[in-house]
């Protein structure tokens, strides 16, 4: 979203916006305007949301260490945070970069694939609660980056152990 207005900041040095330039801009205000109210209700909901997640992931798995439950929730509390922070920047690389690439190996490693997707799911569940229709929308796609990444993508040390 900032790159999208530095760059008809940045092209208009010179001279005026053009009238399509201040539409664009204009749009990009309603967009981010909206962004923030997204982001405002992650922040505002994540402590109820997470509890609602952790109770049921008590319930779920009553033998697992409470450490792990504990870790793989902060995992995700890592991700909507990120989340979040990509969808304002309309940027999934930062989303990616930040935090995706280190953690998929993390989770892969110490076996935490079930919890994690428990835990996803559970996520989907509550964010529905809270958002609107049309907020999921612009969320999910982070979401669903998430979850491929995460969740259903072999990180490179298990392909290489398998192709070797």
């Amino acid at each position: 979203m900032q790159k999208d207005f530095e760059t008809l900041f940045y092209e208009a040095d010179d001279h005026y916006l053009e009238s399509s330039d201040l539409q664009s801009l204009r749009q990009g205000a309603v967009t981010l305007k909206e962004l923030l109210k997204i982001y405002q209700s992650l922040r505002d909901k994540e402590i109820p949301i997470f509890q609602t997640i952790a109770n049921s992931l008590v319930e779920a798995f009553p033998d697992e260490n409470m450490q792990r439950l504990e870790q793989a929730l902060q995992h995700w509390m890592s991700v909507m945070r990120y989340g979040a922070m990509a969808m304002l920047l309309n940027n999934p690389d930062y989303f990616r970069h930040r935090l995706l690439e280190w953690l998929t190996d993390v989770i892969h490693a110490q076996e935490m694939v079930e919890i994690e997707t428990h835990i996803f799911e559970n996520l989907i569940q509550g964010l529905e609660e809270i958002l609107t229709m049309e907020q999921m929308v612009i969320l999910t796609p982070f979401l669903k980056q998430a979850k491929i990444t995460l969740l259903e993508t072999k990180p490179e040390s298990e392909t290489l152990k398998v192709g070797a």
